[in-house]
């Protein structure tokens, strides 16, 4: 049954987007299925990293990537992370060696939104989102309301994805796009930066997400939060629910 439930299972009435200037969008398993970024979007990246790194190593862009990929090398503390060299092959095996991994590195990150750029400029990609999605930041937005998005996905990666989605060009719906730069998505600090950003406070903010950590760090912040539940049920205990937009 569509709409909010507490974690108990009760359906409840309020609306807390309503009480809210800014509603914060997490992407995966919450406006965008967790099986298109994980059986399209990363697949079409791993497939063409050695020979798009190699063929693109050159350009201000990547070379931006790589200092920054060269960062993330000198973060990781595993043991078996493979020789860092300035070539393109070192740079592409660091980068699947970090996917394997499911790592949210930035440069990593950037360079997959340079991919997935190529690829949604071909026309080899196009975004799913649900449903309801559109609909609901029309909603938002004719009721006052900013619709922003906070994901670990770098912010071109953001706007590729929402600029060519089965549903057309939804950029010009969203006010601003939040990465890993601005923080960590589970640290309360990170929801506090980006409502200085927006200038606004952070109580002025409804956070929706999949990732319950995330939202424990939004609220320590003292956002509203809501917990999207796509697919499978939450384990453990949880936030107020959302199978899907049409109650927001």
């Amino acid at each position: 049954m569509p709409g909010a439930r507490l974690h108990t299972g009760k359906p409840i009435n309020v609306n807390p987007a309503a009480e809210a200037k800014v509603i914060l969008l997490d992407i995966e398993g919450t406006t965008t299925p967790i099986d298109f970024v994980y059986q399209t979007l990363f697949p079409f990246a791993r497939e063409r990293m050695e020979s798009f790194v190699e063929v693109n190593f050159s350009t201000t862009e990547m070379a931006k990537a790589v200092d920054q990929l060269k960062e993330d090398y000198d973060h990781e503390t595993e043991s078996d992370k493979p020789d860092w060299s300035d070539a393109p092959e070192a740079v592409a095996n660091f980068c699947l060696w970090l996917m394997d991994r499911d790592r949210k590195a930035t440069g990593l990150k950037t360079i997959q939104g340079l991919i997935w750029k190529a690829g949604y400029a071909s026309g080899d990609l196009q975004a799913t989102v649900y449903d309801d999605v559109a609909p609901a930041m029309h909603r938002w937005i004719g009721a006052g309301k900013r619709v922003c998005i906070y994901s670990s996905g770098s912010v071109l990666a953001q706007k590729l994805l929402f600029k060519h989605t089965i549903a057309g060009d939804l950029t010009g719906l969203l006010s601003a796009y939040f990465d890993t730069t601005t923080g960590p998505k589970k640290e309360a600090e990170s929801y506090r930066l980006i409502a200085s950003e927006l200038g606004i406070e952070c109580r002025e903010i409804f956070f929706l997400s999949d990732n319950q950590d995330e939202l424990k760090a939004a609220e320590k912040a003292g956002c509203s939060v809501g917990l999207a539940v796509r697919d499978d049920p939450p384990v453990g205990p949880s936030y107020t629910t959302y199978t899907d937009f049409t109650s927001l």
